[in-house]
């Protein structure tokens, strides 16, 4: 029965136990600078920025925010993309006893006033292209200060908002007060869910939390990097989970250095990998994908990356076969969510790494498969279920939402909502979130099954799968298709291929080609909005 740290054997000096100290995350920032405080710990477009000034720069953001009036646990708002103010911002909160609250600069203004509104933040720090967005709901929210970042040197600040700059030369008069907290008890970050179902819940996850799941991630790939030196590419965002932990705290955590960019524009992100030379690459699929399908991307010096951590949604097996041919990096994929800070899986780098499957469970990480019914039993080897979690970096709970809290965190296990199998030796196998399951004629389709074999045609770009409403079936398998530039295939080329490939009753009974699919910031396909469009269309 399925319960366990994986059953592979970690080598000795890869603790399968981590122990977390009881540190904030300031304390571990400052841990780096003590030990490199004249490494470089960000790049931005050629600019770089040492641990020492780092540091300098988020305490004097600490310090002018305890003269504006921050208390200890009020939240504060980052609305950035990614760059070097948004770590000092971040970093400068938490110092100054405040609460980060997460915002996706691409929200429209009912969705940021939803979560000013729900954490009651006190201020917010934003790209200066989209203040009038902070502006026009801030009579209806808590907001006393407003910060904003511009990105362009010869850009006006806004009239009605202190600029960034001045902000900070605020702050460099006096040090900032220090602030007693419990890492274990005190919140640190606000991460809103994605509310693809109904509304956006904030995990709160706390300083111990976060501090655990670098220290998971550090002894889980300790063999493949070395302190001090590791160049990470971050344009993953850090207002994503993902990118908070895996790009920015585990780097500063590692004293390595940071290369920001605000966002994933193929020809930069080529440019800036020849260029400033980075060993670690965090993303997620559909990057992978643009790096695959761009013509001549070994010339980009791309054989510099050697771990590309893959999370967000799951990595189509072929891709990940022509990724590592073209690129010489190894891809190891894994998993995690908001409420866990957010990594509890993933393919071991030292041990065999099974392609489809998102490994094994990082340290002190335990996990069961469960019946998706009641909860309450763990299912046979190699049976589908519902992935439950325990560990250190699991959440505190949803943020004013006891209800929501109580659901799913049950007697310590956090319930993921994802539908997975286990394998004898206690890799987990991601088959799809309990609400993407299609129900067709009384079985249980699984989209992310359709949609690998789906990518095995060598003309198929992307793929997803949906099920549409339909009368007499229930639901019906629909895919939506971008196909490989200069390539053509027709709707009954792709459905004969599944035929050949899957059960008859999975075979998708509608194919539509697309010039894109729809997509979150980081890049996952987004199957709640091509359903809401094909049930309107019904």
């Amino acid at each position: 029965m399925g319960m366990g740290n994986g059953f592979i054997n970690y080598p000795e000096h890869i603790a399968k136990e981590v122990v977390v100290p009881n540190q904030t995350l300031p304390e571990m920032l400052e841990a780096s600078v003590k030990t490199y405080p004249d490494h470089e710990a960000l790049t931005f477009y050629g600019r770089t920025m040492s641990y020492r000034q780092l540091f300098g720069g988020v305490r004097a953001f600490a310090s002018a925010l305890q003269a504006n009036g921050l208390k200890q646990g009020d939240r504060f708002a980052i609305m950035l993309p990614n760059c070097p103010q948004f770590v000092i911002a971040y970093y400068g909160i938490l110092m100054a006893g405040g609460i980060v609250t997460q915002i996706n600069p691409m929200l429209v203004e009912r969705e940021l006033l939803y979560i000013l509104k729900d954490s009651g933040a006190k201020g917010i720090i934003v790209l200066d292209a989209i203040h009038d967005r902070v502006k026009a709901v801030q009579p209806d929210t808590d907001l006393r200060l407003i910060i904003t970042v511009s990105l362009l040197p010869s850009k006006e600040p806004e009239v009605s908002a202190l600029s960034f700059d001045a902000f900070l030369q605020n702050g460099m008069l006096k040090s900032p007060r220090p602030i007693l907290i419990d890492p274990k008890e005190e919140v640190a970050v606000l991460q809103y869910t994605g509310g693809t179902t109904g509304r956006s819940k904030g995990a709160m996850l706390t300083h111990y939390n976060l501090l655990a799941n670098v220290l998971q991630s550090y002894e889980f790939f300790k063999d493949e990097t070395s302190l001090g030196t590791e160049r990470t590419l971050a344009v993953i965002p850090l207002y994503h989970v993902f990118g908070m932990t895996s790009c920015m705290n585990l780097s500063i955590y590692t004293g390595g250095s940071l290369i920001l960019l605000p966002r994933f524009d193929i020809q930069e992100v080529l440019q800036t990998i020849q260029r400033e030379k980075p060993t670690i690459f965090p993303g997620v699929p559909t990057m992978y994908v643009a790096l695959t399908h761009f013509p001549n991307v070994e010339s980009y010096g791309v054989d510099t990356i050697r771990i590309c951590n893959s999370g967000s949604a799951p990595m189509p097996v072929n891709l990940l076969k022509v990724f590592e041919q073209k690129t010489g990096a190894m891809v190891l994929e894994g998993y995690g969510l908001s409420e866990a800070s957010p990594t509890t899986h993933c393919n071991p780098p030292f041990a065999e790494r099974r392609p489809g499957s998102v490994g094994i469970g990082v340290p002190s990480t335990t996990y069961r498969i469960v019946d998706e019914l009641t909860g309450e039993h763990d299912v046979p080897i190699g049976e589908r279920g519902e992935l439950i979690i325990r560990g250190p970096q699991v959440m505190k709970g949803y943020w004013n939402l006891s209800e929501e809290t109580a659901h799913a965190l049950r007697d310590g296990w956090l319930f993921t909502g994802d539908i997975a199998q286990m394998d004898e030796d206690g890799y987990v196998y991601i088959v799809d979130r309990k609400k993407d399951m299609i129900i067709a004629g009384g079985y249980n389709i699984y989209p992310r099954e359709i949609e690998e074999v789906i990518y095995e045609h060598p003309a198929v770009k992307e793929a997803a799968v949906i099920g549409v409403r339909d009368e007499y079936r229930g639901e019906t398998v629909k895919a939506y298709i971008v196909l490989k530039d200069g390539v053509t295939a027709a709707e009954e080329d792709i459905i004969a291929f599944c035929k050949t490939n899957m059960a008859p009753y999975k075979v998708p009974k509608l194919v539509e080609f697309r010039e894109e699919l729809p997509k979150t910031n980081v890049g996952k396909v987004l199957r709640r909005a091509l359903r809401e469009q094909a049930n309107q269309d019904v």
